[in-house]
């Protein structure tokens, strides 16, 4: 029995481990059996919209490749292009937009991030809105607090090169220094994920850079429950010592939607491009991973390069940077074909 059939995925954290496994497992064999898998047209004619309020290079790549490789098809959708209620203007209301649209998709994307709200959460509010009016599954794209198929494609590609068990291997999500200001959405379902898999994860940054802390609390009681480590450290080298996977990723302060609320969102990212410039040493150089345990290098895309990460490390024989991206299109069409099309 397919338990996903028709469910919502807006953080893996609302999915069982054994429904993780199964989505993976899935993604697996499409990648060994990419277009000869008895799946491919399992969502024949029919079509799984894309909404972007915020814009996108492999989260559009990836879904429109994975709709068509199962024989449907992604339709692209913007906010400017529909009538849609806000806060400032008259237009159709959630509840009505997700029933209209549950009756042509067989799924609905949402892509909402910082610079199209107000506050942080808001962006998670608006996918459970849409879920709770939608009768057909709601998928994340990216939103403020969490990014799934993000998540389970950095799952695939660890797996992919140190095995299936992710037990006992250290994950070492350190923030980098940046100027494209990242949400917090792709580290914070990083370190859930991992942690719920039993993966040692230890999370470094400078002070001031505090996550959720209801996500701070999850990952500390998933790591109690699947027997794993999770521990915060502000020092880089307590930090990469040791470790067997390196996400280095930038994230923005707390402080930007007040920012952004009360100078615009220009400002907010300037004051953070400046907050950030502060810390020249946390950049992932081959100096900080040659304390490690010969440890792959993560990123999720696009990469800051120079600034996040040298060049030698991200174009290194130890950078999976490239099988993660391409992670994307097999756990995509995975979650598409379990949530939308196999009952």
């Amino acid at each position: 029995m397919n338990t996903l059939y028709n469910r919502d995925l807006l953080c893996t954290q609302d999915w069982t481990v054994d429904e993780i496994e199964r989505t993976l497992e899935l993604a697996f064999d499409f990648k060994a059996r990419r277009f000869d898998h008895p799946l491919n047209n399992c969502l024949d004619r029919r079509t799984f919209f894309m909404f972007f309020y915020n814009p996108s290079v492999r989260t559009r790549q990836s879904f429109e490749c994975a709709a068509t490789e199962l024989g449907g098809h992604a339709q692209f959708l913007e906010p400017r292009s529909m009538r849609l209620k806000s806060a400032k203007t008259a237009g159709e209301t959630v509840q009505d937009a997700a029933n209209v649209m549950s009756r042509y998709a067989c799924g609905i994307g949402i892509r909402v991030l910082e610079t199209a709200l107000e506050y942080y959460g808001q962006g998670h509010e608006l996918l459970e809105e849409y879920a709770r009016w939608a009768s057909v599954p709601v998928i994340s794209m990216a939103h403020d607090r969490f990014h799934p198929c993000q998540g389970l494609a950095d799952i695939m590609g660890m797996r992919m090169h140190a095995g299936r068990d992710p037990r006992g291997k250290k994950l070492l999500q350190v923030w980098a220094q940046g100027a494209l200001v990242r949400s917090w959405c792709s580290v914070q379902e990083s370190i859930l994920i991992n942690t719920r898999l039993g993966t040692d994860v230890t999370l470094a940054y400078p002070e001031g850079y505090d996550l959720d802390p209801e996500v701070m609390r999850w990952c500390e009681e998933n790591a109690e429950e699947s027997g794993g480590r999770f521990e915060v450290v502000h020092d880089l080298e307590e930090g990469y010592r040791r470790a067997d996977f390196v996400y280095s990723r930038n994230w923005m302060t707390s402080g930007f939607y007040d920012t952004a609320r009360e100078r615009g969102v220009e400002a907010a990212k300037q004051r953070e491009i400046g907050l950030a410039a502060r810390h020249e040493d946390w950049t992932c150089t081959s100096e900080w991973m040659s304390l490690t345990n010969d440890a792959y290098f993560m990123h999720c895309g696009p990469v800051d390069r120079g600034a996040e990460v040298t060049d030698e490390v991200c174009d290194g024989p130890r950078s999976i940077v490239y099988d993660i991206a391409e992670s994307r299109l097999h756990v995509q069409k995975a979650v598409m074909a379990l949530t939308m099309a196999v009952r």
